[in-house]
């Protein structure tokens, strides 16, 4: 998957400024896709020069002005053939796993601190995930929304997210109170 790609299944939720792209960025699709703003902007630009989207200047009173894009028919046949692909394996990238699978010749001091302060985060943004997955819901309940309801993809990424943060926060917690009971116990222990 390109940023590109990420880009385009955001937009189809409407029309968007570059500030309020980087927003769901931040917090819906940060669940599957991490980008800096200056890395969306610059992507904005290369969309619209593809002719993937499109967009038009908003005149405000009392603010600068803004450009808000939405996808072309050619950007939601990129979409369709993205779709078409084969997926790729995920691959995960994670620093403190590497520090955990050194963990045995480190001092377990601060990888423990970093599953700890790893696993608040989590808890944070599964809080709001929850959040979002509520307000995408409205007043239905899942089962009636998953069925029945609008932008059910939005939904089920959300929901995928949930579940990685949920997983990492029990897999960071478990980590470190292991890491801090073996640590307990070889500081016990006399040469």
């Amino acid at each position: 998957m390109a940023l590109k790609h990420a880009v385009l299944a955001a937009l189809l939720g409407g029309e968007y400024s570059g500030y309020q792209l980087t927003k769901i960025f931040d917090v819906g699709v940060s669940n599957f896709w991490y980008a800096a703003p200056q890395q969306l902007y610059a992507e904005l630009t290369r969309l619209e020069a593809d002719g993937l989207i499109t967009g038009r200047e908003v005149v405000q009173k009392g603010r600068p002005n803004k450009r808000v894009f939405t996808v072309t028919e050619a950007g939601l046949g990129e979409l369709t053939a993205f779709a078409a692909a084969p997926a790729k394996p995920l691959l995960i990238r994670d620093d403190l796993v590497v520090k955990v699978h050194a963990v045995d010749r480190l001092d377990p001091a601060p990888v423990i601190a970093q599953l700890r302060e790893r696993a608040r985060e989590a808890a944070a943004k599964l809080d709001l995930f929850r959040q979002i997955l509520a307000r995408l819901r409205g007043d239905l309940d899942e089962e009636t929304f998953l069925r029945e309801g609008e932008h059910v993809g939005p939904y089920l990424s959300c929901l995928a997210g949930c579940r990685l943060e949920r997983e990492t926060h029990d897999w960071c917690l478990q980590t470190a109170r292991t890491l801090t009971e073996r640590a307990a116990r070889t500081e016990g222990r006399t040469p």
